[in-house]
């Protein structure tokens, strides 16, 4: 499932008036700590976590707090500091040598669930939105705010004051929804690797022997309609990257049309040498003008691949690379 938030939300929706539960949040950090302000994580009556705060290495002790919290369904904070002797996380060895400060409340219908609920069904319709929670332990308040066009340039959480009480402000963004166009056997690891980040990932391939579902168990969905169709399609699914892999230049400059009419495209890669991509945009009569974003060809980082699951290293970590290089 990843350790998105939205993985994680998708967990407690289901139970979450089964069992008490717990948000974790860090909601402030000093010197070199392993996660970082904004950083969520779940925790349940029947023991089970959802998330890491840290490396691994806290998430046993926050665990013991978490479970009184759900016992007085009062919130409750707790430090971490690493240059701090008498500190469990300086007695442990961590070594990371900063400072982490954690924000524990409990989930409850009293609190209206700390708007969990909205900020789920944000992240089912995959809007990006701003996680408010309010600070003071005396409150157990928190809400969800859309990010408009105006706060896009918010990429970490940060800490304001409002009514004189401090809140923390986290940008809550969904995973990244990444298209294949082509369902060859190279793409298999691309999508493998795509899923274990936990990212949304559709495959368009339209031939018959392509694309087959059991050949992709990762992919969320599997498209089979002509390249060419596609327009209406693509403009509902919020896609934030795609690689255009079919290994045939006519289905290629089919899918680079299609491609070319989106306008929320952060990442786009084609698979081949410099000398097809020119071919491909000649019979797709485009130049690298009509695109939103720059096209990548070839795709992915010179990292010196040549089989497929090493070809898919390269490209996966560009797209990464492009979409989060300013989180």
């Amino acid at each position: 499932m990843g350790h998105h938030f939205s993985k994680l939300l998708t967990n407690w929706y289901s139970d979450r008036d089964q069992t008490e539960w717990v948000l974790g949040t860090i909601y402030e950090t000093e010197g070199s700590c392993y996660r970082k302000a904004g950083s969520h994580m779940l925790f349940n009556g029947w023991g089970k976590q959802f998330g890491l705060l840290s490396g691994g290495c806290l998430e046993a002790d926050i665990q013991r707090h978490a479970m009184q919290v759900m016992q007085t369904q009062q919130p409750k904070q707790l430090r971490y500091d690493a240059t701090d002797e008498e500190d469990i996380s300086f007695q442990l060895g961590i070594g990371c040598g900063g400072r982490v400060d954690i924000l524990l409340q409990p989930i409850t219908p009293e609190n209206n669930y700390l708007e969990l609920i909205a900020l789920h069904q944000a992240y089912q319709q995959r809007n990006a939105s701003l996680y408010h929670q309010c600070l003071d332990p005396s409150q157990q308040t928190a809400r969800v705010e859309s990010l408009t066009h105006t706060s896009t340039s918010i990429q970490r959480a940060y800490q304001t004051h409002i009514d004189q009480q401090p809140w923390l402000v986290t940008p809550m963004r969904p995973t990244p929804h990444l298209a294949l166009f082509g369902g060859g056997v190279d793409a298999q690891p691309v999508a493998s690797m795509a899923a274990t980040l936990g990212w949304t990932i559709s495959l368009f391939d339209p031939r018959t022997a392509y694309a087959r579902a059991d050949y992709f168990p990762q992919v969320n969905e599997i498209y089979k309609a002509p390249f060419e169709t596609l327009s209406p399609t693509l403009q509902t699914l919020k896609l934030d990257a795609a690689i255009v892999m079919s290994h045939n230049i006519r289905l290629d400059a089919d899918a680079l049309r299609q491609l070319a009419e989106l306008e929320q495209l952060t990442y786009l890669a084609l698979l081949g040498p410099t000398h097809r991509k020119q071919e491909v945009l000649e019979l797709a009569g485009l130049t690298n003008a009509n695109f939103s974003c720059q096209l990548h060809g070839p795709a992915g980082l010179p990292i010196g691949g040549q089989l497929p699951e090493s070809i898919a290293l390269s490209i996966v970590s560009q797209c990464h690379l492009t979409l989060f290089a300013n989180a």
